[in-house]
């Protein structure tokens, strides 16, 4: 069975909201009934704000009505939270790419023109920028 998707501060929440038995909100969140006992008594969930389980949609007023009025019935997801799905972009970076950001700052503190813009116009600045370049060149010839 689906469990909610804050498992312990919805069984807080329906804990301090309802009066359902502490074996039906352990069936539902997936705990333990001491668990829940604990978070009942305060020394579990002292930090832990209860959710609200009918607001995010896991579960309706009939179907808490329905626990309180059955102590053996049990509550039943009304609609399961939604599966993370996690971006397939890379995850490694080799080793051999790790240096060349380290290396571009490296290049812009040694050309010192093109680090600090003294030239106000954007022409004089891209040629020197180009020159950089053309000395990078030259170098590796």
């Amino acid at each position: 069975m689906a469990q909610p998707l804050m498992p312990h501060a919805t069984a807080a929440w329906l804990v301090e909201n309802t009066s359902l038995s502490f074996s039906q909100i352990a069936d539902f969140c997936g705990l333990h009934v001491l668990e829940v006992q604990a978070i009942a008594d305060d020394t579990a969930a002292t930090k832990l704000t209860g959710r609200d389980p009918i607001r995010s949609g896991e579960l309706t007023h009939e179907e808490i009505e329905k626990g309180q009025a059955d102590p053996d019935y049990e509550l039943k997801m009304h609609k399961a939270p939604l599966a993370v799905n996690r971006t397939k972009g890379p995850r490694y970076t080799p080793v051999s790419k790790r240096q060349d950001k380290p290396d571009g700052i490296a290049w812009i503190l040694r050309n010192r023109r093109v680090h600090t813009r003294y030239e106000t116009k954007a022409g004089n600045f891209m040629g020197f920028v180009w020159l950089a370049c053309v000395r990078i060149l030259l170098r590796h010839l």
